[in-house]
């Protein structure tokens, strides 16, 4: 009797990048890079978005999508304190769509990036 073959992985293993939708990828970069002080991301020697973690954040600047406060799918960033990031938030003057509130054992909240793409972010309650 031959012996099953074992079942193929599908090797997934993080998120790479999260393509945002932007008029403008110089002010894109500007508002992720210095408000919210992400790293540049680089790939061939151009900046491509920037780096959340290991996550790319690119910019797609005259792409299909456009800048939207309804994404679908939805992005949510995992923050250490939902509140105390929405406070550096506002202080950085970030449009807060969405004030964080308590959903179970998370806050959760959203704000508006400089193109208008809706983020969520989230964090333990």
């Amino acid at each position: 009797m031959e012996s099953a073959s074992p079942t193929p992985t599908l090797g997934f293993k993080r998120i790479k990048g999260v393509a945002l939708a932007v008029a403008n990828a110089l002010r894109a970069r500007h508002f992720y890079g210095e408000t919210l002080g992400l790293s540049p991301a680089m790939e061939d020697g151009v900046q491509v978005g920037c780096l959340l973690g290991d996550t790319i954040l690119m910019f797609k600047e005259d792409w299909y999508g456009k800048p939207t406060d309804a994404p679908n799918p939805r992005v949510t960033l995992e923050v250490e304190n939902a509140r105390e990031t929405e406070r550096a938030l506002r202080h950085h003057g970030v449009t807060i769509s969405d004030p964080v509130e308590r959903y179970g054992g998370a806050l959760v909240g959203a704000f508006l990036d400089s193109e208008g793409n809706k983020l969520w972010f989230c964090s333990a309650a």
